[in-house]
């Protein structure tokens, strides 16, 4: 028998309802029609354990940041002059280790002072190329292979970092995770006004973040891990049962000694001689490289 088609099957009576009703079926078809369907769950899942990873010479080798504004300074955000000097004031604070109360004040206004007005969308975009550029090629495998064991146990892992909530979700993405805490940038109709919301997303800010992710998804954190190479995240490493440290700095490997946490070591001398030119001024990127972009901003007036 011919199939009778949709319409001639409903009450002249239905008129308008008959289309829309159509409309909504043909909708609805292409819709799933069009989606992804993902594979089941290979494994059981396991919702109140969770593994939170730093970025910065944990996840990836050097810092994410650093990367991110080599990019932006290829596509003109600013030059490559300048990174360098932002780099170098910055070290400088490091390496003396004497950054004042209103140092770390003009670092935490202007953090983000360098994509003031642009798009978010322009950001993640640019985010997306870079990664693909100069960050893809950098990620640990080791640490790659940790974060899979929590995946392959049904957990779910988070990367927890000061770079840009945007570029971490990002790397996030790529890596397989469920997600990131990163550092949250002030957006106003579609476009970034310069501020932080709150406060960056590094030391006790990550114990923070890792606090109130636990309280929304019910997590048992003395079932979690933490990982990180940096003694400044001693606060989120000492909220989770499990602490790990990854390529840690001394204070960190000394801490982790005491403490008899696991330390995983993922560096030859050679790589580590290699990334130890951006690290050293670079990790105050993830605080301050921009900063100093402000004040060049403001001063030549740039449009960004």
């Amino acid at each position: 028998m011919p199939r009778v088609p949709l319409r001639g099957r409903r009450s002249a009576r239905a008129g308008t309802q008959t289309d829309e009703e159509t409309r909504a079926h043909v909708a609805g078809a292409a819709s799933a029609a069009a989606a992804e369907v993902a594979a089941p769950p290979a494994v059981t899942p396991d919702p109140t354990a969770a593994a939170f990873f730093d970025v910065d010479n944990t996840m990836m080798m050097g810092a994410s940041l650093f990367w991110f504004a080599r990019g932006l300074a290829a596509r003109k955000y600013f030059t490559t002059r300048d990174l360098s000097r932002f780099v170098w004031q910055q070290a400088k604070f490091r390496i003396a280790g004497n950054e004042s109360a209103d140092d770390m004040h003009t670092i935490r206004e202007n953090a983000l002072a360098f994509v003031a007005g642009r798009p978010v969308q322009e950001i993640v975009q640019a985010s997306e190329e870079i990664y693909d550029e100069l960050m893809a090629d950098r990620i640990w495998a080791g640490t790659r292979a940790l974060a899979q064991q929590h995946l392959d146990s049904g957990q779910r892992v988070w990367l927890v970092t000061a770079t840009p909530v945007e570029l971490a979700s990002i790397i996030a993405h790529r890596l397989g995770l469920t997600g990131a805490l990163g550092t949250v940038a002030e957006v106003i109709d579609g476009r970034y006004t310069g501020r932080l919301v709150g406060e960056l997303m590094h030391g006790p800010a990550k114990a923070e973040a890792v606090l109130a992710l636990a309280e929304r998804e019910g997590l048992d954190l003395s079932r979690c891990t933490a990982y990180s190479d940096s003694a400044n995240d001693l606060p989120m490493l000492s909220l989770t049962g499990t602490a790990v440290a990854v390529n840690p700095d001394t204070e960190l490997r000394a801490v982790a000694r005491a403490r008899g946490w696991q330390i995983r070591d993922f560096r030859t001398g050679r790589k580590a001689a290699r990334i130890g030119v951006p690290t050293v001024g670079v990790a105050a990127l993830s605080g301050g490289l921009v900063g100093g972009a402000l004040a060049l901003r403001r001063r030549n007036r740039f449009p960004w």
